[in-house]
């Protein structure tokens, strides 16, 4: 029940339930949790046959759904932790590690490991600023409410730990094309349609007050209306539901396709490693993360190798100096080495050209799987 326990309230309810694929799963459900979760989690009991206590268990939570899954799910591959989820169940047991995964919407990701729930997280860095500024929201509605000084104020409890090499988008200020509104200066005082709320809030308060305002930001003094949409906000302006949007942006077709620009990047985000503040075994998430580190670093690279007349070494070696330098063995035939280095695949057409040029023979280009 340790596991249950640390990811929900205190106040969370519990029912045992029958499932077809697991003999027994926990509904929890949880009447304060936030709309966006459903307000319900399906947990694995501690029955399940496991060389070791949930209250032990390292908790980490990747994105269900959505456009960052699946180059996440590549990512927990490649660092060799090995599981199966069961259809229509969101945890998951590591076989190799004393891991369980969690499966969540993406934007509750940085809510469980700010609040120490899981350890470790996977998620855009959009969801990570949307959550640090519903944090800020909470602070200031908090202090105006009551008389309370900053000492008091919730705290954002999580870190970025690196960035993952996928997903990268702009959170974007989005206008219709052909519309009256050229600057974000033209929408203050308008209504603004979005999923970011906060970020969104936090860009206009900015707006209206400057950026070089002295002291609080008081959203009572916000004159911008921000109305809160799950889905399909490109369609906003159109329904005349908003003036401007606050939305993602990947390549731009569907918010050309919408008949809309954009017109500032409130922003760039990418997928993102996050850990708690205060984690529940420090040694393991440096060994995932120095796994997880390998597998982008073998991404980013290719082994090039070749052979090159000692008199042209120098030349070869400034074309690929490699991560820290350049492998460089002696062959039987005189007067000849072989070079083995790393280098940017983005990189490794003109290397080869260069290469080339000096007069390096038998280049080859090997992937690379991993690396430390």
């Amino acid at each position: 029940m340790d596991l249950v326990n640390r990811l929900v309230r205190p106040d969370a309810t519990f029912a045992p339930s029958k499932s077809p694929l697991n003999p027994t799963f926990y509904v929890v459900a949880d009447s304060k949790s936030p709309p966006v979760s459903k307000a319900v989690f399906f947990l694995l009991c501690p029955r399940v046959s496991r060389p070791m206590s949930f209250q032990s268990t390292f908790l980490c939570s990747f994105i269900i759904e959505g456009r960052l899954n699946a180059a996440t799910l590549n990512l927990l591959e490649g660092a060799d932790v090995q599981f199966r989820r069961e259809n229509r169940l969101d945890i998951a047991l590591v076989k190799n590690l004393p891991i369980a995964l969690i499966f969540l919407p993406a934007a509750d990701i940085p809510t469980f490991v700010g609040e120490g729930r899981c350890d470790l997280g996977i998620t855009g860095w959009d969801q990570v600023q949307e959550h640090d500024a519903s944090v800020r929201a909470y602070n200031r509605l908090r202090r105006s409410s009551i008389d309370l000084s900053s000492s008091d104020d919730k705290v954002a409890g999580s870190d970025m730990v690196m960035e993952l090499g996928f997903g990268s988008c702009k959170l974007q200020v989005q206008v219709p094309e052909k519309g009256q509104y050229k600057t974000p200066e033209d929408l203050i005082g308008k209504t603004i349609g979005t999923s970011f709320v906060n970020l969104a809030a936090d860009y206009f308060l900015k707006l209206e007050q400057g950026e070089n305002v002295q002291g609080e930001l008081s959203p009572r003094k916000m004159r911008t209306k921000i109305v809160e949409l799950s889905g399909s906000v490109e369609a906003a302006c159109a329904l005349g539901v908003a003036e401007g949007i606050v939305d993602l942006v990947e390549s731009g077709e569907t918010m050309r396709a919408a008949g809309l620009k954009a017109i500032d990047t409130v922003v760039d985000s990418t997928a993102v490693l996050i850990k708690s503040k205060s984690p529940s075994n420090p040694e393991l998430i440096d060994l995932i993360t120095s796994r997880i580190r390998g597998v982008i670093t073998a991404k980013s690279y290719v082994l090039c190798q070749y052979n090159v007349e000692r008199s042209r070494l120098a030349e070869a070696t400034k074309v690929t100096p490699g991560k820290r330098s350049a492998t460089v063995t002696t062959l039987d035939e005189e007067g000849w080495v072989a070079v083995s280095s790393m280098v940017e695949k983005k990189k490794i057409a003109l290397v080869m050209d260069e290469l080339t040029r000096i007069g390096a023979q038998d280049i080859l280009v090997l992937d690379i799987h991993n690396a430390r």
